[in-house]
């Protein structure tokens, strides 16, 4: 049954039709209005209460429909969660989210029971990002070696840890980490104008070190933000389309820009310490984070093949997973794999039809489990992402 799905106009979010939220909203219903000067941040598919998804057949909201047939979810889905256990999105990023990391469940209902207003339900929120188009992110700590080097080699940085610091492997990344992020405003502001002076008298090649043009980007959109100053702490990923990371809690991280597909266990659960006009929680996140260092490469997140034209992109928990469907023209038809779990599916690019009409761009689809769907008379190569339950 095909669902309409909300957008978010978070002020972070693409502009007009330069969005993919926008792009896909428009093309699966052409009354959709678009305001070129509004940002398109975000598609939710799924039943959280923020942004709830509706049968377009009924107008009845999916939370709704799955009430009266719980049945519809899958025997183990059922079981294990008595819900859609994932939120299904679309995100378009023009500007720098917020460094920020997602508690664990344990964490979460600690926090959810001391904080209700701050952290709003007691779930965990593990989350997948695979691009749509060139994406940057923000992800993990660097190697414990790289930082080091940073600190050694970048004096405004120093003066807010210390040389004790940088005798301490063990401890470095935690101390530091928190160090920068609680520096004094007046002290962040001097320290962030004369790096900036150090950019404008670098080469080529002392700026790349330095990544200068990624903490003047964030400088522009964050003035004298702490987070500006993560760049040297967090490894920076530059994901091709249909590559993914994967983020489990506890793991620090920040999109930057480009569209993706999201997925995420059903919570909005966000710990927040700089890049944000938001409310920020340092000792909170300062408290809970893995302060392990590993390289970018590490960070990817592959994903395995189940059939000629789809890939499953399976991560270590078992709210969901994500599938990604690609079928060329050339394909009479192709059915897609029965799953024992609910799904939701978007069309991303292509035109096909399937029992109960036409799919096009933007099209979001609501699968119970163990049901097939057939995809025939294709137009141009069918590219799907399909969200379902890791069970």
């Amino acid at each position: 049954m095909e669902l309409i799905c909300k957008v978010q106009n978070y002020e972070w979010g693409k502009k007009g039709l330069e969005s993919k939220v926008a792009q896909l909203q428009k093309s699966a219903s052409s009354s959709f209005p678009i305001d070129e000067s509004l940002p398109y941040a975000e598609l939710w598919m799924g039943t959280h209460v923020n942004a709830p998804s509706v049968v377009k057949e009924t107008n009845e909201q999916l939370s709704e429909l799955i009430s009266r047939q719980p049945a519809v979810l899958g025997e183990e889905v059922l079981r294990q969660f008595q819900e859609l256990p994932f939120l299904f999105k679309v995100l378009s990023v023009n500007k720098a989210l917020s460094i920020q990391a997602h508690p664990s469940k344990s964490h979460a209902k600690e926090l959810h029971s001391l904080y209700p207003n701050i952290y709003k339900d007691p779930n965990h929120k593990p989350e997948m990002a695979i691009a749509l188009t060139p994406f940057e992110a923000l992800c993990g700590f660097r190697p414990l070696s790289e930082i080091k080097k940073f600190l050694e080699s970048i004096p405004e940085l120093q003066e807010i840890v210390g040389n004790d610091a940088l005798s301490r492997d063990c401890q470095l990344i935690q101390c530091a980490f928190r160090a920068v992020l609680t520096c004094p405003k007046k002290t962040i502001t001097k320290l962030i104008d004369s790096l900036l002076q150090r950019f404008s008298e670098s080469d080529k090649t002392q700026r790349a070190y330095l990544h200068a043009d990624l903490v003047q980007r964030l400088h522009s959109q964050f003035p004298y933000d702490n987070g500006v100053l993560m760049v040297y702490f967090l490894n920076y990923l530059k994901l091709h389309p249909s590559e993914a990371i994967f983020l489990g809690a506890n793991e620090p991280h920040a999109y930057l820009s480009g569209d993706c597909i999201e997925c995420m266990a059903c919570s909005d659960n966000v710990v927040r310490a700089g890049l944000t006009p938001k409310l920020v929680d340092v000792d909170t996140l300062c408290s809970m984070l893995i302060y392990t260092g590993a390289p970018p490469t590490e960070k990817l997140f592959a994903p395995t093949r189940e059939d000629e034209f789809s890939v499953i992109f399976r991560p270590p928990v078992p709210d969901f997973a994500v599938i990604k469907i690609s079928v060329p023209a050339a394909e009479n038809s192709y059915s897609i794999i029965t799953r024992s779990s609910a799904s939701i599916l978007l069309i991303i690019s292509g035109k096909a039809q399937y029992n109960n009409g036409t799919v096009v761009p933007g099209t979001v689809l609501f699968l119970p489990s163990d049901e097939m769907i057939t995809f025939t008379n294709l137009e141009g190569e069918l590219l799907i992402y399909q969200a379902i339950a890791n069970v």
